[in-house]
């Protein structure tokens, strides 16, 4: 029991700037780049970190030089840190949403397997209801639908794949068969054409827009290779007769019907199915206009594919 002339010690606690002042310096290397990345003074951040220390009673730095280096401790007090800050921000964003009750701004990575003329007729249907709230689309191939979602990029991804630890919800599955010119030798040999035969001619590649560019799609064993950024880069190419491509059947439908271009007579894998997902990056703190356009996604896309 605490006598009148007892002291009763507080101990500190640690803040969330001095968390981000943890990781500020630990993704920057020191202290100095710290400071400019929190737009505060060097010695700002040294005493948070010095606070934080003297809170935890460890140490989570050794100095090398000029350059700060996270001691093991310090290294999983980073990886805590890290989760604590992303929810943190995340209850900040919720709270932001309640006060305003609709979010100003709505972003979304939509894989270019779908048109991004289609993914505007559903946005021009979420205009009607919100016209105030702004939108960002990031168009993306393969593994950059993935990256948008793991960093926290976008509120709303249409892709063929759900990350680990995400809940995607199947939004239609997508049709692509091989195509090139009437013209192009693969269409004039008179039989199915096989794997030997493409493995002749130059085949056009839409390249993976993902950091690490995890993911590759289909057969691409061709010698002869091409790499684009662009589905629509891809089509003109196939057009003007430089190569073949499975494309999905949203992009050449008009073309094939004008006779611009031809399915390839091929005897395996004609026609490959992608499923297409769309994925919240966090459902339960969406506002009303994000869930407002995931609802018009699901309901239009399909339809106008």
């Amino acid at each position: 029991m605490d006598t009148p002339n007892s002291t009763t010690v507080t101990p500190n606690k640690v803040t969330l700037e001095q968390w981000r002042s943890l990781l500020a310096v630990i993704d920057s290397g020191g202290y100095a780049r710290a400071a400019e990345q929190l737009d505060k003074s060097q010695s700002a951040v040294s005493y948070a970190i010095s606070q934080l220390e003297q809170a935890l009673d460890v140490k989570v730095f050794n100095l090398q030089g000029r350059k700060a280096v996270a001691t093991p401790v310090g290294e999983l007090l980073y990886r805590r840190a890290k989760l604590l800050l992303d929810q943190a921000d995340r209850l900040e964003k919720s709270a932001g949403c309640m006060a305003v009750h609709v979010e100003p701004l709505v972003k979304i990575a939509a894989d270019l397997i779908i048109p991004p003329a289609k993914v505007l007729q559903c946005l021009a249907i979420f205009a009607q209801d919100f016209p105030d709230t702004r939108v960002e689309v990031f168009e993306s191939v393969l593994s950059g639908t993935e990256d948008a979602l793991l960093q926290r990029q976008v509120d709303l991804a249409i892709g063929g794949r759900v990350p680990t630890g995400f809940m995607g919800e199947k939004l239609m599955t997508v049709t692509m068969h091989g195509v090139s010119s009437p013209n192009h030798p693969l269409q004039l040999l008179g039989r199915p054409v096989t794997f030997e035969d493409m493995r002749e001619h130059r085949q056009i590649i839409v390249r993976d827009s993902g950091q690490y560019r995890r993911h590759t799609e289909g057969w691409q064993e061709a010698e002869q290779r091409w790499t684009v950024s662009h589905i629509n880069t891809s089509l003109e190419a196939i057009c003007m007769g430089l190569g073949y491509a499975w494309l999905p059947d949203a992009y050449t439908h008009e073309a094939i019907a004008a006779g611009e271009l031809k399915y390839l007579p091929v005897e395996v894998g004609a026609a490959r199915e992608v499923p297409t997902y769309l994925t919240f990056a966090d459902k339960d703190f969406s506002g009303p206009a994000t869930r407002k356009l995931a609802e018009i996604l699901k309901e239009h896309l399909p339809k106008i594919c």
